[in-house]
């Protein structure tokens, strides 16, 4: 099914033109319209690092989903950080660490010192020597200029700029939503990769650290990735820092260099203590997928796709997809409060809009306007709806129309509402719990404790560095995935 999702995505990109908005924490849509960065970089000019890291930040924590705030997690980030520059020989070097508030598990570094984690990754890494491996990565590709290299290779395409604006564009090349720009931020060559990572492992075991848990990590980082296929889109570390068995061989060389393994400390209850209550998954603030439901908290609302689709939530976009080929986006845009919805969908941004099928109503209290539209492979079924001054927008896509798909956009359009709170109630937090071990108990007595998480005996097993098997020790703290208290 893969093949058959790009091609809807691009059915979708195609009948639409113009400015969209990205859905942010705050409930505020962000223009993406135009050049950010057109009136601080001339066009031609060569900024420096500190110019390049300043420009594109705002849009990293945008794309995203905001800073994530935990005071632990923070000062532990801090401190690791300047013991690993010193470590690397760059003292004077600033750095800014930024916890990104994404489940995803990732990690990259911009030009200027700016390096970025997400809350995915901490709650992966086991203890501090496996972060240490991750964040000495990232020094390393700064320090060797792999940053500033990658940035001035895709000043053409301002790296993040793209980001959004070529969800909506006419060009199929820009128009695999989110995910490819995002693999843009961390794309290093291959041979920049095994670089990083040889200098990455020879600072982290300079700064103290196993240098032996780097290949560790890389080997963790391919079992969640496994685990999580088919629930992401592959926007994570993985997808743009392959762990191929030849670079867990190279990190493995590279450790052996300094010693055995043993050597080195991982200060694993430090770590915990740090992440401890650290939220786990997608932010439900941001939008929440509840069986065939979207709802979002912040800007209450909330709708219903049929049982045949499949929901996937981004920063920019929901997207359901169906077996049978149709598939659905639903996303938000910039429309002024004065203009008629009418007016709206007839103002340029729906490409083959079969004119005489617009029809305005309202549902749920909720005023909208209805239309098709054709193109040479794909027919639309287009809805634009004002909610609480804002403008959301469904697009359904087929190869032909039919009495089901009809149907099936007309019970999604109509689903749409405001959210209640019986709705809200159905929406859990999570959040990392450190539990100790007991005499006697085993994954599975742990495991147990985490209730509603899907596959939790596997899940349990990979936050916790285990195999099927590994006993536990009595007194040491593990990783277990518990509703927020």
């Amino acid at each position: 099914m893969k093949r058959r999702h790009i091609v809807i995505a691009v059915a979708l990109a195609g009948v639409l033109s113009g400015c969209t908005s990205v859905f942010t924490g705050n409930g505020v849509g962000t223009s993406q319209l135009g050049d950010w960065s057109a009136d601080r970089v001339p066009a031609g000019a060569d900024p420096g690092d500190s110019v390049i890291g300043l420009r594109e930040h705002p849009k990293i924590v945008a794309t995203y989903g905001g800073v994530y705030n935990h005071r632990a997690a923070e000062i532990m980030l801090a401190r690791m950080a300047g013991k690993l520059l010193v470590a690397a020989e760059q003292p004077n070097q600033s750095l800014t660490v930024t916890i990104l508030d994404s489940p995803e598990v990732n990690a990259f570094a911009l030009p200027g010192g700016y390096i970025y984690v997400t809350r995915g990754i901490l709650a992966l890494a086991s203890d501090e020597a496996e972060l240490a491996a991750v964040l000495s990565h990232e020094i390393a590709h700064l320090t060797l200029r792999h940053a500033r290299e990658r940035s001035n290779r895709e000043r053409t395409s301002k790296i993040v700029d793209r980001v959004i604006s070529g969800i909506l564009g006419a060009d199929p090349d820009t128009d695999q939503s989110l995910a490819r720009s995002k693999l843009s931020l961390a794309a290093f060559s291959q041979a920049q990769e095994l670089a990083a990572d040889r200098t990455g492992v020879l600072v982290a075991g300079a700064a103290g650290y196993d240098p032996h848990a780097a290949a560790r990590f890389l080997s963790q980082m391919g079992r969640f990735a496994a685990f999580t296929e088919g629930d992401k889109s592959g926007d994570d570390f993985l997808s743009s820092h392959p762990s191929t068995p030849s670079r867990i061989e190279e990190a493995v060389k590279s450790a052996r260099q300094l010693g055995a393994p043993g050597i080195g400390e991982n200060e694993r209850e430090r770590y915990q203590r740090a992440i401890d209550g650290l939220a786990f998954g997608p932010n439900p603030e941001n939008g929440t997928i509840v069986g065939q439901r979207f709802i979002y908290p912040a800007l209450k609302f909330t709708f219903e796709v049929p049982n045949n689709y499949q929901l996937s939530n981004g920063n920019a976009s929901v997207v359901a997809v169906a077996e049978s080929g149709t598939a659905l986006r639903f996303d938000s845009a910039e429309v002024p409060a004065t203009l008629p919805l009418e007016d709206y969908l007839r103002s340029g941004w729906v490409a083959g809009l079969n004119e005489d099928s617009v029809r305005t109503g309202k549902q749920n209290g909720v005023d909208r306007v209805i239309a098709t539209a054709t193109t040479e492979k794909w027919f639309f079924r287009i809805a634009a709806l004002r909610f609480e001054d804002r403008v959301y927008r469904f697009i359904f896509a087929a190869e032909r129309d039919s009495k089901a798909f009809k149907q099936e956009f007309e019970r999604t359009i109509d689903s749409f509402r405001r959210a209640r709170g019986e709705d809200l109630k159905l929406i859990q937090n999570f959040e990392i719990d450190i539990v100790t071990a007991k005499q006697g108990q085993r994954a599975r007595d742990l495991s147990s404790m985490m209730a509603g998480v899907k596959r939790r005996d596997d899940l349990f097993l990979i936050l916790n560095g285990l195999y099927p098997g590994d006993p536990l020790v009595a007194g040491q703290g593990y990783k277990i995935i518990r509703p927020e208290r």
